[in-house]
């Protein structure tokens, strides 16, 4: 078998077969990452989406309503004459 030092230049050529399998290759796995990236994108929105719902919802059950105020209510506020409150003081 003979070196490729002593081969003919004529008799050397390019192995598209090979070139075309490393291109496959190549597009596969480019395909396979961008797979991967776009599932990872929807999982972490579906988590962050599921985290802000969790949240706003705790915050809600925690809210308490302001007290009616004696005006908004249509009652009014016990009468306290000026003489009471400087006794108090």
């Amino acid at each position: 078998m003979s070196s490729p030092r002593h081969q003919n230049t004529e008799n050397r050529g390019i192995d598209w077969l090979g070139i075309a399998r490393i291109m496959m290759l190549q597009v596969l796995v480019l395909l396979a990452l961008a797979g991967a990236f776009i599932r990872y994108l929807n999982w972490s929105s579906d988590a962050a989406w599921a985290e802000f719902s969790a949240a706003s919802k705790s915050e809600l059950s925690q809210a308490r309503p302001y007290p009616r105020s004696a005006v908004g209510s249509g009652r009014q506020a016990p009468a306290v004459l000026r003489s009471q409150r400087l006794r108090e003081t």
